[in-house]
C-alpha cells in the first residue's frame, strides 16, 4: 500500500497521483545496461527501480503530498491553501518527452521539489482547478470533515 493512501485524513480523497518518468531516469537506465558486465551496473538499475517505485506525489481535496526514498523517507506535506506557488521548469527533452520537476512552495517557504515527475503541467493544471475549488467553496472542506 502507498505512504499516499496510508496517511489520508478522514474525508480526504486523492484527486492526482503523479509518478516519475522513465524518460528522466533514461540516462541512469543506459549506464546501468552498459555496466551490467560490472555489479555496479546492477546496482545502477536497483538504485532506479527503486527510486522509480518509492517516489510519490499525490494531489488530495486537501493537500500535496511528496513522498520519495525507500528505506530513508522524505515527505512534504503541504495544505493545498497554504501553497503559493507551483514552479514547473522543463529542459528541451523534457518538452519533448513529457517530464519535468516541480517546486511546491508553501507559506513560510517550505519547499517540495521533485525532479522527473511524468508530465508536470497537468499536475498544475489539476493543482490550479483544485485550489481554485476550495479557495471558491470554503464550506467544502468543512463538510468533508464532518
Amino acid at each position: 500500500m502507498s505512504y499516499v493512501k496510508n496517511n489520508l485524513m478522514p474525508g480526504e480523497r486523492i484527486v492526482y497521483s503523479a509518478k516519475l518518468s522513465l524518460w528522466s531516469l533514461a540516462p541512469l537506465i543506459v549506464i546501468g545496461l552498459i555496466l551490467c558486465v560490472f555489479l555496479i551496473g546492477f546496482l545502477i538499475l536497483l538504485h532506479v527501480f527503486l527510486k522509480y517505485i518509492s517516489t510519490e506525489l499525490a494531489i488530495t481535496n486537501r493537500r500535496v503530498i511528496a513522498k520519495s526514498g525507500f528505506i530513508r523517507r522524505d515527505t512534504v506535506e503541504l495544505d493545498i491553501r497554504r501553497i503559493e506557488s507551483v514552479r514547473v521548469t522543463q529542459g528541451i527533452f523534457g518538452r519533448m518527452l513529457g517530464f519535468g520537476s516541480i517546486i511546491v512552495a508553501g507559506a513560510g517557504n517550505p519547499q517540495a521539489p521533485i525532479a522527473g515527475i511524468s508530465q508536470p503541467m497537468v499536475f498544475r493544471q489539476v493543482f490550479n482547478e483544485e485550489r481554485e475549488g476550495l479557495l471558491s467553496n470554503p464550506s467544502s472542506i468543512l463538510a468533508s470533515q464532518s
